[in-house]
């Protein structure tokens, strides 16, 4: 799946005791109510953020994932991740599509009847 946005929020690389590494960023999505998604980048992962800046537009590879836990009382809750694979910055702004603009080599337009001249109608109507 892909995400696109503008780069919210990025935040610094948490490193845990057993050695497990992620970071995370927060991008808002480009559509008519913009949503602010979090989008964890683990491991070998998380230098793909080292070019990205707040701000920039950027489409995203991501995996959703799910994880259930019980608690010490025995209630079964269920969590969700959106983990980054794949990140390429988007040069425009890639929220609306764009039209071709008009021609401006096209020949001039002539309100002449191109048929005026003709006598010759051997149409059935």
């Amino acid at each position: 799946m892909e995400l696109q946005g503008t780069v919210k929020k990025l935040f610094e690389t948490q490193t845990f005791a057993s050695g497990f590494q992620k970071r995370e960023m927060v991008i808002l999505t480009q559509e008519q109510y913009p949503q602010p998604i979090s989008i964890e980048f683990l491991s070998d992962k998380i230098n793909l953020l080292d070019n990205v800046t707040e701000g920039e537009n950027v489409k995203i590879g991501i995996n959703i994932r799910g994880r259930e836990w019980t608690s010490p009382q025995g209630e079964t809750k269920y969590f969700n991740s959106i983990t980054g694979w794949r990140l390429e910055k988007v040069f425009d702004n890639g929220s609306e599509p764009t039209q071709a603009a008009p021609s401006h080599s096209a020949a001039p337009v002539s309100n002449e009847n191109p048929f005026a001249g003709d006598d010759d109608d051997d149409l059935p109507f």
